[in-house]
């Protein structure tokens, strides 16, 4: 188990560069199977999720070369389709693997995917796509196979526009017999990411971006090389840095403004001024910002991701701030963590109540999942005292250089692996 530790009350100033985006990057690593050769990756972000999906690429027959600034992928030689449990398990972005491998080698075995508890993700969105698809299901103890001689485009209507399931479809379909019409596909730009990449592959997809996407199924797809997009919830955890953290100047490098439209929206509503010019956003704090209300939807509403981060914000604001979580069930674990700081907040279904405090402390915490880990760590930069973050290993699931990229700007933190 590993920990910060965070001194807090230090003004914040500098400049941070955003990596890649991890959400981006783990479809984009297991659409690599669908060339069956080698891929150059370049802003690929060095976490334990992209690890853990090398892993797995090596376990199926794959090999990984990382150099300085890229990763080269080799898919020729893969020749097992069962992705192992014990990495299943670990990381619920494995199944991005089953759209891949039963799209190029007609078969998979995989279990149930384990990750973050936030709440109950289904696969059967996935399944369901696949069976269109006519791919054969078979569920057995915990374990699922698919398989099939042939992958014929189809109709896919999905009941909600899962992130997920729209990328494992896509994915399923690039080397399928006819085109594939996606509705109420998830529109983030992570799938235009995936699609760019699959189309620079020589596939034929449009439409990503929106709610309706076509693929034209083709015969094989070439090496290629590519850039992955930078990280727009490492960029929305900074500039809520920014804004927590009062009268504090931060400028963003390497980001995408137009990725993160709600979060600006509602910091500029908070009363942060933030400046856009050629890749750089910068954020300047008032000494006291003003109470707002958010409700997460699918993009391209308020991010779910940023929920735990922006609410952390929230606890020091002037008045009171309503949160609804419309995604997922079970993602305020963290607040009984930022209520043993001194935040004022009460929790009933999905909305959470958050009353401004003028002092956060600091305490002993514990990370109870990726974001909810980063909220606290942006709770200690500006609590009174010292503040010891415990299982960090879900912040770093996410999140490259963290420590380097917060002590760069002014944060006094340690980290003790």
């Amino acid at each position: 188990m590993s920990d910060y530790i965070i001194e807090g009350g230090r003004k914040l100033e500098g400049e941070v560069e955003i990596s890649g985006s991890k959400n981006a990057a783990l479809p984009i690593i297991a659409a690599t199977i669908l060339n069956g050769g080698k891929t150059t990756l370049y802003n690929v972000p060095n976490i334990h999720d992209t690890q853990m999906m090398f892993e797995i690429l090596r376990k199926l027959g794959g090999t990984v070369t990382k150099k300085p600034n890229k990763v080269i992928i080799d898919t020729s030689k893969i020749d097992k389709y069962e992705i192992p449990e014990d990495l299943m398990r670990q990381m619920r972005s494995s199944v991005i693997f089953v759209g891949s491998l039963v799209g190029k080698h007609r078969k998979v075995t995989f279990s149930y995917p384990g990750g973050c508890d936030i709440g109950t993700r289904p696969i059967e969105l996935h399944l369901k796509a696949f069976e269109k698809l006519g791919i054969n299901i078979n569920k057995n103890y915990g374990n699922i196979e698919c398989i099939c001689d042939r992958i014929i485009g189809e109709k896919i209507d999905f009941e909600f526009p899962s992130v997920g399931a729209t990328e494992n479809a896509i994915l399923a379909s690039c080397l399928a017999e006819g085109k594939t019409l996606i509705t109420n596909a998830a529109r983030e730009p992570e799938i235009i990411d995936l699609q760019n990449f699959l189309n620079k592959m020589g596939a034929k997809i449009k439409g990503a971006g929106s709610s309706k996407i076509e693929i034209e199924g083709v015969k094989k797809l070439k090496d290629v090389s590519y850039n992955i997009m930078p990280d727009r919830i490492e960029t929305g955890t900074f500039l809520c840095l920014g804004a927590i953290n009062n009268s504090s100047n931060i400028i963003i490098k390497k980001a995408d403004s137009t990725h993160i439209t709600p979060i600006i929206d509602k910091l500029e509503e908070t009363g942060c001024k933030i400046n856009i010019k050629k890749g750089k956003i910068e954020i300047t704090s008032p000494k006291k910002i003003k109470a707002v209300d958010i409700k997460t939807m699918p993009y391209p509403g308020f991010p779910t991701d940023m929920q735990s981060i922006f609410a952390t914000l929230l606890t020091t604001a002037k008045g009171t701030s309503v949160v609804v979580e419309n995604i997922f069930e079970n993602r305020y674990k963290y607040t009984q963590e930022l209520i043993r700081m001194g935040a004022k907040i009460s929790i009933e279904g999905k909305t959470a109540v958050i009353k401004g405090v003028r002092k956060l402390y600091g305490a002993n915490v514990n990370a109870t999942d990726l974001r909810g880990g980063a909220a606290l760590v942006l709770a200690a930069t500006v609590a009174k005292g010292t503040t010891k973050i415990e299982n960090i290993e879900y912040i770093l699931r996410g999140y490259e250089s963290l420590d380097k990229k917060l002590m760069k700007l002014g944060v006094n933190i340690q980290t003790k692996l």
